[in-house]
């Protein structure tokens, strides 16, 4: 059973990392895209927020799949959409293709991400004890290495096919392979009777979970603040080079990789409480820094310390909707996953129009206060018992016996 576990554990932090490096191959080449394809300043916030809004479609979409196939097929079958929908990108020559080919990444990353936080919430009540945050670990690990290939695909001025199509030749093959070890939970029986007790509960899945949808929210509108701000704040408004003004959001992806390696250390000894309730801290301290900076330096120091608080809060929404409803926790995970793509949606406009209209200094003072609000939900990550380990440890309810390549 560990060995299974462990398998299955090794293979879904790879298709995390693998998603990781796949998502950051794409927003980092976003103005070679524009270029490549000819996309107006106009039509490119179009095509950005297409992208969201399809994942949610796919999101959406996988709750209903789940009730049929496993979380584990699924995730085998959109990974690889993924990864050539990106191919697809970097090859194409007309708007029309561009468009094709973001369709079907947006489409495929909402059942994507759904998908595998159904396996990781399954694998960690499997554990009886906190391992999200290391998948979401592995996440920032691959949008590190993701980033550092973009940035060599961009000094070396290479075609965007010619960078992506090494990294897609690696991953496809690799997912795939690793797919074979992935865990599910529960039996199909038992997949029965909890979507029988789910479609019972209908009423009060979302009063409850609604908690957790705005503190997924708020996370991501500052996460977003981060990837699509900070240079221009250091460079516009903080007075630093080009160059140093790219720095942030490496900074940013690291700490997040930092916090989260060290997050479920934290959530066994302390409680999930008190660590979403420091990370709102300390991501909320981080804007204030990021606010009040009198120089480029200074300014990073913020991002970082957002980084640093703001990386625990989406694993942790996913753990919790997975204790909140134990037995209908894949369709609480779809569900969720949802305002993942909302707060992405709202974080960029919003910062930029109050920006615009008042000062870019006080609008980062707006995901502050939305990042605090997480403090008055925090009783919603308490799993029951209040912490994990020590005596307090989740049934091992996984269907272990049985990977994907059981079904």
């Amino acid at each position: 059973m560990t060995d299974v576990l462990r398998r299955g554990r090794a293979s879904l932090a790879f298709s995390f990392f693998a998603q990781g490096a796949t998502f950051a191959l794409l927003v980092t080449r976003i103005p070679a895209i524009q270029d490549r394809y000819g996309v107006s300043d106009a039509l490119l916030p179009v095509f950005l927020a297409a992208v969201p809004i399809l994942a949610g479609v796919g999101s959406v979409t996988t709750e209903q799949l789940v009730k049929r196939v496993r979380p584990s097929l699924l995730l085998r079958c959109v990974q690889p959409v993924v990864l050539l929908a990106l191919l697809g990108v970097g090859a194409g020559d007309h708007l029309l293709e561009l468009g094709i080919a973001l369709a079907a990444f947006g489409l495929a990353v909402g059942g994507l991400d759904a998908s595998m936080n159904m396996l990781g919430v399954s694998l960690q009540r499997s554990y009886g004890r906190s391992i999200m945050l290391s998948f979401h670990a592995a996440f920032s690990l691959g949008g590190i290495v993701g980033a550092s290939l973009a940035w060599v695909g961009a000094h070396w001025h290479l075609a965007l096919w010619v960078s992506y199509l090494p990294v897609v030749a690696v991953l496809l093959p690799a997912t795939l392979v690793a797919s074979r070890w992935y865990v599910d939970g529960g039996s199909s029986a038992a997949v029965a009777e909890q979507e029988e007790e789910r479609a019972q509960s209908q009423g009060i899945v979302f009063k409850l979970l609604l908690p957790l949808c705005l503190v997924m929210t708020f996370a991501y509108i500052g996460d977003s603040t981060v990837s699509n701000w900070s240079a221009k704040y250091l460079k516009d408004v903080l007075g630093s080079s080009e160059q140093l003004s790219t720095v942030p959001y490496n900074v940013y992806m690291v700490t997040t990789l930092l916090g989260r390696s060290l997050g479920d250390w934290g959530v066994r000894r302390f409680g999930a409480v008190a660590v979403v309730r420091l990370g709102a801290l300390v991501g909320a301290l981080g804007f204030v820094v990021v606010a009040v900076s009198p120089g480029a330096w200074v300014g990073m120091l913020g991002f970082t310390l957002v980084g640093l608080g703001l990386c625990v809060l989406v694993p942790q929404t996913f753990a919790a909707a997975g204790r909140l409803f134990p037995n209908a926790s894949d369709a609480a995970v779809a569900r969720l996953n949802i305002f993942n793509y909302v707060g992405f949606l709202i974080g960029s406009p919003l910062v930029g129009a109050l920006g615009d209209a008042w000062s870019y200094r006080w609008a980062m003072l707006v995901p502050m206060l939305l990042v605090l609000v997480t403090l008055f939900y925090a009783r919603s990550f308490a799993p029951q018992p209040d912490r994990y380990g020590g005596g307090h440890e989740w049934p091992r309810t996984a269907d272990v016996g049985r990977g994907s390549n059981g079904l």
